[in-house]
């Protein structure tokens, strides 16, 4: 194992040259240079596996080749191909100074002084579609700074992560195509693990962490055989456990995965694999999202073995500890998720009634018409974020594995004036520390000692949890797993300790999604209140 790796430490692989701050490690992998930053150093744009391009596309990751001498390592690699920001503007629009198939890059915070340090790899959210390593809100200093050593990395999103394809199945050993996204995903793990001890982390002691698509990412790699073992324990921020396409069969809703895969090809005039390989990486980008391409998992039998709701209730996934939650406003920043108000408090009954049947009442005492407005937000919040949320702590807790909860539910000025309290996403910069890298129309929290505060004890406890597999952090409030009385911790103004979130919401969403996975032709992603499908 690896020592210290303050440059002129006897641990270091590499010194710096004479009269420089620049760390120079020798990994494995090769010799990197990267940046001192304060008691940190920074490594950016490292690679971890071959460029996915020419005949390499739509393939799993092939290991990084070697490099001659030092690599320069103190610039963020290009982001993965994604489509750019509408005009109209998002609070997460963040655009990629630069893109490029060669894109397969990961960045490293350590502190000089990093031994055995427990590793945290954070998976980047974006639909799958967007996204990057690099984002500023992930910047993992803080984080650092608390004794971890953080990584963030890049994958292969949209249609060049995500695509199946009858050609594409046919050239694989294994028969099957899509998850190169997630293949990437597990590239990196190993790369970390042949790696890290080099940059001062344990690879014995790993937490796999995401929030979004980075949480559903969390919860497909506990789900994959093919990714167990290479992590230790897992964070999961606001991830839905959504339905998939799988590769070859309809169902919950989905064509399959390989029938959009041609049924994208012919809207393109492409004629076989090869002829999507010959196409611009941007311009198919581009051209797939104007074609409403939808990037998820594939349900392959191989890679994802099954639905992720599947494996689960089999008790098939990772056995790590858990820690996992969403916000109690999701959907404010997501509103295109909520339905439509309808004319009156009675016609939103009525309509309840028809579409829940027997489970109408359940609904209406969580979700009732007295406040419309919250209801119309909070029904697909439950769905797409509450019940994953506490669905993972209950399997989890059911194999014997610690597992936390936690709702967000904290608000300042900025976004509560624009109706976004405790938005999705919104607990980001306080996990990071990251106020001062915020997409441009990201609401500013204040600068204020309070927004620090809570900031400080998210860090301690999302570091303790990464250290030791429970969230124990000295002088705050005892965060007990989730077995204890269904106990959770609340962030609002400060850590708040609770038990019992929302009565009742979990039970019924689960029996909603039960009926559903019995029905066999109904998702269960988003389709909640007034968008969900009449009561057979």
């Amino acid at each position: 194992m690896a020592g210290p790796l303050h440059p002129t430490a006897p641990g270091s692989s590499v010194a710096p040259a004479l009269g420089t701050a620049a760390p120079v490690v020798q990994a494995p992998a090769g010799a990197v240079r990267g940046e001192a930053v304060g008691d940190l150093y920074v490594f950016r744009g490292v690679p971890y596996a071959a460029p996915p391009v020419g005949q390499a596309r739509w393939r799993p990751p092939a290991p990084a080749p070697a490099w001659p001498g030092v690599r320069d390592a103190t610039r963020f690699g290009p982001a993965c191909f994604q489509p750019l920001s509408r005009p109209s503007g998002s609070l997460y629009a963040d655009d990629p100074p630069a893109m490029s198939e060669d894109c397969l890059s990961l960045n490293i915070w350590t502190r000089a002084d990093a031994h055995q340090a427990p590793v945290l790899v954070w998976i980047h959210g974006g639909s799958l579609v967007t996204g990057r390593g690099s984002q500023g809100i992930y910047d993992g200093a803080a984080l650092a700074n608390s004794g971890l050593v953080v990584v963030t990395i890049n994958y292969r999103l949209g249609v060049l992560g995500w695509l199946a394809h009858p050609g594409l199945s046919a050239e694989s050993g294994a028969g099957v195509s899509g998850n190169y996204g997630l293949l990437d995903q597990i590239e990196a793990l190993r790369w970390v693990r042949r790696n890290i001890a080099a940059f001062g982390g344990d690879p014995e002691n790993l937490t796999l962490a995401g929030e979004s698509a980075g949480g559903i990412s969390v919860l497909y790699l506990m789900a994959s055989p093919a990714a167990r073992g290479l992590f230790q324990k897992a964070i999961a921020q606001s991830a839905p456990m959504l339905t998939a396409p799988e590769l070859r069969r309809e169902r919950f809703g989905h064509e399959p995965g390989e029938a959009a895969g041609s049924r994208l090809a012919a809207r393109l005039s492409v004629d076989g694999v090869e002829g999507l390989r010959a196409l611009d990486a941007g311009a198919i980008t581009d051209a797939a999202a104007q074609n409403g391409y939808y990037a998820s998992g594939t349900v392959d039998g191989v890679i994802l073995p099954r639905q992720v709701v599947e494996t689960f209730d089999l008790g098939e996934q990772a056995r790590v500890p858990v820690l996992a939650g969403f916000n109690s406003g999701e959907i404010r920043s997501l509103r295109f998720f909520a339905a439509k108000p309808p004319a009156d408090a009675a016609a939103y009954e009525a309509e309840i009634r028809r579409r829940y049947g027997d489970l109408a009442e359940a609904f209406l005492k969580l979700y009732p018409a007295t406040d419309m407005a919250e209801s119309l937000l909070a029904a697909p919040r439950d769905l797409m974020y509450g019940w994953p949320a506490e669905r993972l702590v209950v399997k989890q807790s059911a194999i014997g594995q610690p597992a936390y909860l936690y709702l967000f539910d904290h608000g300042y000025p900025e976004a509560d004036r624009a109706d976004l309290h405790a938005f999705h996403g919104g607990e980001l910069p306080y996990v990071f520390g990251s106020f001062a890298r915020l997409a441009p129309a990201w609401p500013k929290p204040p600068q204020r000692e309070s927004e620090t505060e809570l900031s400080k004890a998210m860090i301690a406890y999302w570091s303790a949890f990464a250290r030791t597999g429970a969230p124990d952090a000295p002088g705050l409030p005892a965060w007990r797993p989730y077995r204890d009385d269904r106990a959770y911790m609340a962030f609002a103004e400060r850590p708040n300790p609770g038990v019992h979130l929302l009565p009742g919401m979990y039970e019924l969403d689960e029996e909603v999604v039960r009926r559903r996975r019995e029905a066999g032709d109904i998702p269960w992603n988003w389709n909640a209140g007034l968008l969900s499908p009449q009561a057979r």
